[in-house]
């Protein structure tokens, strides 16, 4: 039964598949194990961001696509939602419509710059991408009037998503039972449903004539496959997975805004968690995202305690200052490329630890 349910892609490794397992019950019971509101942040973040990282895995690690334009279709499906919430009311009815139309629109769009763009060689493509999504960013930040420009748009959404609400009275293990446990459990379950359609996709025929695409483009030509076809699909595929993890980062934050979801430090962070978790791999994206979020959000408090603990010893002192964060987290990247050149978990399978 698990084995159906993960399409056949096990872990494959004993250290793998207890980490995964780890991450899974850490994120599935996050507000009773992590109570605080900090916590749940990080659990919600790093729940959207499996989705996205993975959407862009395959289109990077499964199909060999290098694309700049991720942000663009993340913001596409957040503002989609966004819109619908706040033109016709925090209604369940916007909210499904506004997912719907935001993954529509992020498909034409996808599918516009596919058809376009992926006869040319891999480099023209990824700085067409790039053009594209720099030029929807600029144009999201003008149209204030529709968009909110830079402020970006605040709206409600449906009160039984919200803190407002109570579900029960009492506590269960010291945390309310209110609309925002209610929000959480709704982006954990559609991004573990979400995670396993792009399982199921990926382990399908279809992904594997993907492969074979990556791997050797004139050869799948050769024998008969349609290798823009393919592509061009993989591009639509990856852009309705990261519309729908748009939208559940709208509904979470209940504030969609060009530095949330569009910018190009957010891209840049997608490249980091593939490459860190591992490319072709759907469950590097989990480690990855996992790993690349708690080191943004902890990492500073750490270094600051490590700080504190060598104040007697100015240099140590100076170098762990929580202002160089920033600087440790390059570092920590470099040494994960450098030990594990294939992605955390290239080198677990690898050693069928």
């Amino acid at each position: 039964m698990l084995t159906r349910l993960l399409s056949g892609d096990t872990p494959r490794s004993s250290l793998l598949t207890a980490l995964l397992l780890i991450i899974l019950i850490s994120l599935a019971f996050a507000p009773f194990l992590f109570p605080g509101t900090k916590s749940v942040e990080t659990a919600a973040r790093i729940c959207i961001f499996i989705v996205l990282v993975a959407s862009y895995d395959l289109l990077l690690g499964y199909t060999g696509i290098v694309s700049f334009a991720h942000t663009m279709f993340f913001g596409i499906g957040a503002y989609g939602t966004a819109l619908a919430l706040s033109t016709t009311g925090p209604g369940y009815g916007a909210l499904i419509w506004g997912m719907a139309a935001g993954a529509g629109v992020a498909a034409l769009f996808a599918l516009a710059i596919g058809l376009f763009s992926l006869r040319v060689k891999a480099i023209f493509f990824a700085m067409v991408t790039l053009a594209v999504a720099s030029a929807f960013a600029v144009l999201v930040s003008q149209l204030s009037w529709l968009t909110g420009g830079e402020d970006g748009l605040n709206y409600k959404i449906p009160r039984e998503l919200t803190p407002a609400f109570k579900l029960i009275d009492e506590k269960i293990f010291d945390v309310r039972i209110n609309g925002k446990l209610l929000a959480y459990y709704l982006v954990f379950f559609v991004s573990v449903m979400l995670f396993l359609v792009m399982l199921r996709i990926v382990n399908s025929p279809f992904g594997r004539t993907l492969k074979a695409v990556r791997d050797n483009a004139f050869r799948a030509e050769a024998i008969g496959y349609r290798v823009v076809w393919y592509r061009t699909t993989a591009t639509v595929l990856s852009a309705v997975m990261a519309a729908l993890a748009g939208s559940l980062l709208a509904i979470w934050l209940r504030y969609t805004g060009p530095a949330t979801t569009l910018s190009l430090e957010i891209m840049i962070d997608i490249l980091l968690m593939v490459v860190i978790g591992g490319m072709g791999t759907l469950y590097g994206a989990v480690l990855g995202a996992t790993l690349f979020i708690l080191a943004q959000t902890y990492l500073q408090d750490l270094m600051g305690a490590a700080s504190e603990a060598t104040s007697a010893v100015p240099l140590v002192s100076m170098l762990v200052a929580p202002e160089r964060w920033l600087l440790w987290l390059g570092i920590l990247f470099i040494l994960s490329v450098y030990f594990f050149p294939t992605g955390i978990v290239g080198r677990l399978r690898a050693g069928r630890g």
